[in-house]
């Protein structure tokens, strides 16, 4: 059995059933809520592992879910919805989402999401565990072991996306990461559409960290190359 419990948030109940089909195939613990309200209880009653997130819910919208989530919890979100404009994708990644998947989608897809999802979350928590050093870098710091930032000593309220991306650039500072280099790292793979979605999550960590959008202090954009954090004196 794996011990990984996955939350399922689904009205459409034939989608739903052929998620939770798949879970129980392949051993996975779940739980299931029909709407945002269930939702948003089973997440903070069970404390998930990831949560598969519809956002064409009866009583609110899946974005909304995700915001609340966020506001406590960084639990990895896979949203799963019929929306397909890089509009709506858009918003929920720019919400905390963690990943995006289009219905209908195949099974095969589904898992290897699952997959890539919970090995990022067990390769961080293992880094949290053996690395106890604080990043330093003119007025931004990074404490591993607790998994938090701060600016000026005040902490920063990252999303787990957010937060992966600002370490990864900080374990490499002086060095350019490439789109693929860290699309591979994060998501563990490089499609299209992650390139857009990693412009996204940047703009949204840069304006946590940076004092102006004109005049970058720790995060240099490369153009059409990555990006890459500056040291700071």
């Amino acid at each position: 059995m794996n011990n990984h419990v996955i939350l399922v948030t689904e009205d459409d109940a034939p989608v739903r059933n052929l998620i939770v089909t798949t879970l129980k195939t392949h051993e996975y613990r779940y739980l299931t809520a029909k709407n945002g309200a269930e939702a948003i209880l089973a997440a903070s009653s069970h404390n998930p592992d990831v949560v598969f997130l519809d956002l064409g819910l009866p009583d609110m919208d899946g974005v909304e879910v995700i915001r609340q989530i966020r506001s406590w919890s960084n639990v990895p979100i896979i949203v799963i919805s019929a929306r397909s404009d890089d509009a709506d994708k858009i918003e929920a990644l720019d919400a905390g989402a963690d990943d995006y998947l289009t219905k209908p989608f195949s099974v095969e897809e589904l898992l290897a999401r699952l997959r890539v999802t919970i090995r990022r979350l067990t390769l961080m928590n293992a880094d949290n565990g053996g690395e106890r050093s604080v990043y330093a870098n003119g007025k931004l710091t990074i404490d591993y072991s607790a998994g938090v930032a701060f600016l000026d000593g005040e902490e920063l309220k990252l999303t787990s996306m957010e937060y992966k991306l600002l370490c990864l650039l900080a374990r490499n500072t002086g060095k350019v990461l490439t789109h693929t280099y860290i699309t591979q790292n994060i998501w563990g793979r490089t499609w299209e559409n992650d390139v857009a979605s990693l412009r996204v999550f940047m703009t949204t960590l840069r304006k946590k960290i940076e004092s102006g959008p004109d005049q970058p202090k720790y995060i240099q954009t490369h153009v059409g190359i990555g990006y890459r954090m500056l040291k700071v004196d």
